[in-house]
This record gives structure tokens, C-alpha cells and sequence, in this order.
């Protein structure tokens, strides 16, 4: 893949240096340790009013800025609202599946960890400068989604939901940092909008169970059957499309897939 970068007497013409491919950003610069505490203070804003238009330029106009001042972005919104959450997207392989799937959704990845956000923000500007009119639709922010994720989104703002390979925490006494418990669950259905979708799988049986306890037991979730997913074309890749699911793949182990939807409010 050709270089970006400009050398020193390089005879070329600038504008046919800018016309290179961007490469694409290489994750063995990026690794970090596999989980984060999600109870640490990790120094994380957590706005009153989000400004969307830093991860989706194409779609929302630059706040407390004139119009037309930020080169590349709009000078009104197009009237789109995040509607996919990748919950701890890791290195970003949903999103990045499911941009050129749901070409007219906005989808946000949400990671904890420094150096995996930076990785798949680089990786999604890359892909931009490659391919224009294409993943614009996606981004990636860093936050701890186990606090204030009404912050970042209205009631009943958002479709689809994703939970893939969390942290299984086995220790019984780390279950409270688990993604899926009854306060959170509460949260989760605070966003998402009746018939919405919460996609959960895990390599980890026991997590996998816990999962499934949780979500069957609370009133506004009831689980999708096995043979209605056949025709949901994101199911393929929260299967496959991440990093941990190819991980698993080589392993030969075994993947628990659970879904559910969002009941209308009593």
C-alpha cells in the first residue's frame, strides 16, 4: 500500500502526494492490556450536551463555530442520530463490518481503553481518505459506558445494541463490574427504543448464562429465537467480525449468542 508520507526532495507534485492512500494503522502499535477496570477514575468527560459533529463531520455542523468554518464538514445537521452502540468495541472490526452493511446509520464505538480508541479512530480516517462517501457513518469515542450513558444519548435514541466478548470478571466478587446486571439492563432500555435489539455473545458459558439470566428476568426484554436471526444480516458479524470472535474461530471454541428486543414500555 503506497505511503502518505511526503520525503525530503521528493520531486512529485503535492496534490498527487495527498491523493495516496492513507495506511491504514498497524494494531501491534496500539496493544494494550485486555481489560480496564471499569470502577477507576479514568479522567473521562462526560458532556451535558454532545457535540457529534468531531466523529461524524458529514453529518452534523461544528457547535460554537460559523458556518462553513470547519473545512470537510456541513453547515447544517442532516438530521441523523446515533443509532448502533458497540459497547467495548475493541479494535473496531464491528464497525467497521457494519458501515458498508447499514450505510444510513450512524454507529458509535465505545472503548475504554486509551491506546484501542486511538487505534480504531486512526484505522476509521484512514478508511474515510480511501474510500470517499464510506464510513462516514461510523466513529469511535472514548468512555466508560457503565456511567452516564444517558450523557451521550436521548431516550429511546438508539436500534441495536452490542455486547461482544465482554470481560467475563469470573471472580464472584467482580460479577458487580460485569455490562450486564439489573442497573445497568435499566439503563440499556432507557436508550434503546421499543423493538430495538440487544446482541450479547460470549466464548465464556458462565457469562454467557449470567447474561441470559439477567435479560430474561428484566420486564422490557424478551429473548429473539434462534430461527428469526437467520434473516438479521448483523448477526453474521457480531459472530465473526470482531477480533476476539476470529480468536475464538482459531481456538475452535465455542460461541453463545443471545439476542433480545426491546418491549414497549407497560
Amino acid at each position: 500500500m503506497a505511503s502518505t508520507e511526503a520525503h525530503a526532495g521528493d520531486k512529485r507534485p503535492a496534490d498527487s502526494i495527498e491523493a495516496l492512500e492513507a495506511k491504514l494503522p498497524q494494531k501491534r502499535h496500539y496493544r494494550q492490556r485486555a481489560h480496564a477496570n471499569p470502577f477507576s477514575d479514568h479522567h473521562l468527560e462526560y458532556p451535558a450536551y454532545m457535540d457529534w459533529s468531531p466523529y461524524f463531520p458529514k453529518h452534523f455542523a461544528p457547535k460554537h463555530a460559523s458556518a462553513g468554518s470547519e473545512e470537510g464538514g456541513v453547515t447544517q445537521d442532516s438530521g441523523k442520530k446515533v443509532e448502533f452502540a458497540d459497547i467495548g468495541c475493541g479494535y473496531g472490526g464491528l464497525l467497521i463490518a457494519l458501515a458498508t452493511v447499514f450505510p444510513d446509520k450512524l454507529m458509535l464505538g465505545m472503548e475504554i481503553r486509551v491506546k484501542v480508541e486511538e487505534y480504531v479512530n486512526q484505522k476509521i480516517l484512514a478508511l474515510r481518505q480511501n474510500h470517499p462517501g464510506q464510513y462516514e457513518n461510523a466513529s469511535i469515542i472514548r468512555m466508560n459506558a457503565m456511567k452516564f450513558l444517558p450523557n451521550f444519548f436521548e431516550k429511546h435514541q438508539l436500534s441495536k445494541m452490542f455486547f461482544l466478548f465482554p470481560d467475563p470478571h469470573f471472580k464472584k466478587r467482580k460479577h458487580k463490574a460485569r455490562i450486564i446486571t439489573p442497573t445497568l439492563l435499566a439503563e440499556y432500555a432507557y436508550v434503546l427504543r421499543p423493538g430495538g435489539i440487544i446482541y450479547t455473545i460470549s466464548d465464556v458459558k458462565d457469562l454467557h448464562l449470567w447474561m441470559v439470566k439477567h435479560l430474561d428476568e428484566h420486564p422490557l426484554f424478551a429473548r429473539i429465537p434462534d430461527e428469526e436471526l437467520k434473516d438479521d444480516p448483523a448477526v453474521e458479524h457480531v459472530i465473526n467480525a470482531t477480533e476476539e470472535g476470529k480468536k475464538v474461530e482459531r481456538n475452535k471454541g465455542d460461541k453463545f449468542l443471545a439476542c433480545y428486543r426491546r418491549l414497549e414500555d407497560a
